[in-house]
């Protein structure tokens, strides 16, 4: 997708009730690599909630959760496996992410707010039978689900994330990522306009250098992309491009949601309840855990593992965005556990 080709609706809207948001033009999504699903909206009072919604509504459902600054694209190499192994998938946009709505409002957003969008959806599609993957902020998103909901689930899957609670030590990755996205800071300053998350993710996952890219586009010049990570680098900007400053305000309260920062907006009080509630489970429970990520780090994703005695321990050599880079392997570390 060249900067020529995006089309973008720049409109403020407003609900009923007066919540101001952006939409994105369905023509931003028209050049996705891998990503041919059709899109299905929830209205959340006037909101729009986009979820990928794929195989038969009779079929053991995966329920794939996302955290920032992606969307449901990010799942699109596990989609078709799992489809293949008789599942139905069932992946949200969070509000302010992919083709969800944009909200501008910067206190609109906090993780109970997150968290119950995504428990109406799964109660209106009225899914059970659920097998649950959850990285980065889907972690305290989705894990809420199975604890306010257990009969719905069947299986835990647990990736490169965390559930806040007393005692939990926030790696140097995670204070400086809330730092970047502070006033003054490297993405704050600087997304949109010298460069946009999927730079971000066009570095993270390895298809590019930040020498090529990032480091270029903040001089003001053009990055040198591969095909592919060019393809990659603008299927993460289509939820975002054009909408301008405003159109970035999700992506932009989830680092200053993390209970380091902020415990209220960060639901803080509730993930530790949940994180006693997933630690004595009797479902089976899955950790798959990127070891190359200096966010959630191997050492952490290790000790939360032998919390659950039962549990089973996988590792891939990704980062932080492991479903990206290494998401069959993910899927058949599952199946095989799976039986």
């Amino acid at each position: 997708m060249s900067a020529e080709s995006i089309h973008y609706n720049g409109k403020m809207n407003r609900t009923d009730s007066g919540i101001a948001f952006l939409r994105t033009a369905e023509a931003n999504f028209d050049e996705l690599v891998d990503f041919p699903f059709e899109p299905h909206y929830l209205d959340l009072d006037g909101l729009r909630m986009h979820y990928v919604d794929e195989g038969p509504r009779d079929a053991p459902v995966a329920l794939l959760v996302h955290g920032m600054p992606t969307w449901s694209f990010l799942y699109r190499h596990m989609i078709p496996p799992l489809l293949r192994a008789g599942y139905r998938c069932v992946a949200a946009d969070h509000i302010g992410f992919g083709r969800s709505d944009k909200v501008t409002d910067p206190q609109w957003y906090d993780i109970a707010r997150h968290t119950a969008n995504l428990g109406r959806l799964v109660s209106v599609l009225d899914l059970t039978d659920i097998t649950l993957f959850v990285q980065d902020w889907g972690g305290p998103t989705g894990l809420a689900q199975y604890a306010n909901t257990p009969e719905r689930f069947s299986r835990l899957v647990i990736m490169n994330t965390w559930l806040h609670h007393d005692g939990y030590e926030y790696s140097p990755g995670i204070q400086q990522w809330i730092v970047q996205n502070s006033p003054g800071g490297l993405f704050r300053d600087n997304v949109p306009g010298k460069f946009n998350w999927g730079t971000l993710m066009a570095v993270s996952t390895q298809r590019v250098s930040p020498q090529d890219s990032l480091f270029k586009e903040l001089a003001g010049e053009p990055g040198t992309y591969s095909d592919e990570a060019l393809a990659v680098r603008n299927s993460y900007d289509a939820p975002f491009a054009g909408l301008g400053d405003a159109g970035v305000t999700g992506p932009r309260r989830f680092p200053m949601s993390i209970p380091f920062h902020d415990p209220t907006a960060g639901n803080a009080a509730e993930q530790a309840r949940h994180f006693g509630i997933v630690n004595s489970t009797t479902l089976p429970v899955h950790f798959v855990w990127g070891t190359n990520d200096n966010v959630f780090t191997t050492e952490w994703g290790r000790t939360w593992h032998t919390m659950i005695p039962h549990a089973t321990w996988n590792e891939v050599p990704a980062g932080h965005f492991l479903q990206d880079t290494h998401g069959a392997e993910i899927v058949s570390f599952v199946l095989a556990h799976r039986g």
